[in-house]
């Protein structure tokens, strides 16, 4: 009990700074930007604390802690800009940081686009910083591995994977006046389970600890691996497949910068001449949406600017594009707040994708189905055409045949080719969106979903 304590106090001394001690080093890095004369400057100041517990053959392994302060500075000089970086906050350090931005900015060519810094802006207020997370310490981590672990030694399986958490903060400043400050708190649970040749995964990702179960997530992934220990070969073609959240999310996230205005102007978006025509099916809308209860992220960009909810895809219609403030002078609109620190060659892009979803739940699209495949999760999904979405990768972690509105069979892993476009077009049922975490995109919030004539090319080795 004493050694808990003792733990408990060590985290809690492991706090994150006071928000006004980074907002002195952002005044800090202004000022001396200033007695040098620095037309302009930006400064982004962002602080880490992380833990990580990492699980393998049944026992921890490795448990590492680690709190980090960046400091990122940027400067703006006769049409030229450059970024410089340090990880040490004391005055000689953030000096050598702006004379580091200028130097690298003298050697750029003018930009004769490049925007004045934006001036003060107004934020709304998010709070996603939940003490339970910050506060989770190494024996709270232990205890939930060790009863996942636990359990796999009940079934005569094997578990590995990772419980994490992570509290951060960051500010952001500039010489015309703006201040932006957000903080926030996230945890991660990740188990495969193995039982002989046969494997299976959950994960699940949130900013309250206490919205992730990591033996819920045990029993699903431990349940899957004993019901995919005697998998079936079946031809490659199209199939009905129900795809679960994870296996959704990690083929629409390769959409996200599609819809910057940028990707559209450079010919880079396979959304070009699709804006406005019925793309996806009429059950299909999209938005990003920082403020989503589901989601994480800065309630502004990367250049200080008010993120805005913007309806991407309405009814399966694309509808609108995310806009950097350059990117929103050349098109004459109004910035979105999707930019990303400059300089960069990307513009801008919507970060936090919400789908509408729907009513159906698992059971049932498994019970509508007369034959087809559930699909745990896809991996090493690459893009083979960008105009048409088509992606490759292949199934893992529990394929299982549907016969009759009943899981039977585990199925070997296939590998598929798959337009992402023609798949949003073919979605027959959807669940409710949920948060969503995989391996190949970042966290949104999207739906599982049923979708006819998804093209696997051929089988897989394992």
């Amino acid at each position: 009990m004493s050694a808990i304590r003792k733990t408990r106090a060590t985290v809690a001394e492991q706090q994150l700074m006071a928000q006004g001690d980074l907002r002195s080093i952002v005044d800090t890095v202004l000022r001396l930007a200033k007695s040098i004369g620095v037309a302009e400057t930006e400064v982004h100041v962002d602080e880490t604390i992380s833990a990580l517990t990492r699980f393998a053959n049944n026992g921890i392994h490795q448990n590492v802690a680690e709190h980090t302060v960046n400091v990122s500075v940027r400067t703006q000089v006769e049409q030229r800009t450059a970024r410089a970086t340090t990880n040490r906050t004391d005055e000689d350090s953030l000096r050598a940081a702006i004379e580091a931005s200028l130097s690298l900015g003298h050697s750029q060519p003018k930009n004769p686009n490049l925007l004045d810094m934006p001036g003060k802006q107004r934020y709304r207020g998010v709070n996603r910083f939940i003490k339970q997370t910050a506060m989770l310490t190494p024996e709270d981590r232990a205890r939930a591995v060790r009863r996942a672990c636990d359990l796999a030694v009940k079934k005569g399986q094997t578990a590995a994977g990772i419980f994490s958490s992570a509290q951060s903060q960051s500010v952001m400043g500039n010489s015309r006046g703006l201040l932006a400050a957000y903080r926030d708190t996230h945890a991660v649970f990740s188990i495969t389970m193995q039982e002989g040749s046969a494997a299976s995964w959950a994960k699940e990702n949130a900013a309250n600890v206490a919205d992730i179960d990591p033996q819920r997530l045990a029993e699903r992934a431990s349940d899957k691996a004993h019901r995919a220990t005697d998998a079936h070969e079946l031809a490659p073609g199209r199939y009905t497949v129900i795809l679960e959240p994870a296996a959704v999310l990690d083929l629409v996230g390769f959409l996200f910068y599609d819809f910057a205005a940028t990707a559209l102007r450079d010919k880079r978006s396979c959304l070009n001449e699709r804006m406005g025509k019925q793309e996806f099916g009429k059950n299909i809308s999209i938005e990003d949406d920082v403020y989503h209860p589901l989601q994480l992220g800065a309630p502004y960009d990367g250049e200080g600017i008010p993120r805005q909810r913007v309806l991407l895809v309405d009814g399966g219609l694309p509808k609108n594009l995310v806009y950097s403030r350059a990117s929103a002078k050349i098109a004459k609109k109004k910035p979105t707040g999707h930019g990303f620190l400059l300089p960069n060659e990307y513009g801008e892009a919507p970060m936090n994708l919400v789908f509408s979803g729907g009513k159906a739940s698992l059971e049932e699209m498994i019970g509508s189905t007369e034959r087809g495949l559930l699909v745990t999760r896809l991996w090493y999904i690459r893009e083979v055409d960008p105009y048409e979405k088509i992606m490759t990768g292949m199934t893992r972690d529990g394929l299982f045949l549907v016969e009759k509105g009943r899981v039977g069979s585990a199925v070997r892993n296939f590998r598929f080719n798959q337009s992402i476009l023609e798949m949003l077009r073919n979605v027959e049922m959807m669940g409710p969106a949920v948060r969503a975490t995989g391996e190949e995109a970042f966290e949104m919030v999207v739906p599982a979903m049923k979708v006819r004539d998804f093209h696997f090319s051929e089988v897989t080795k394992f």
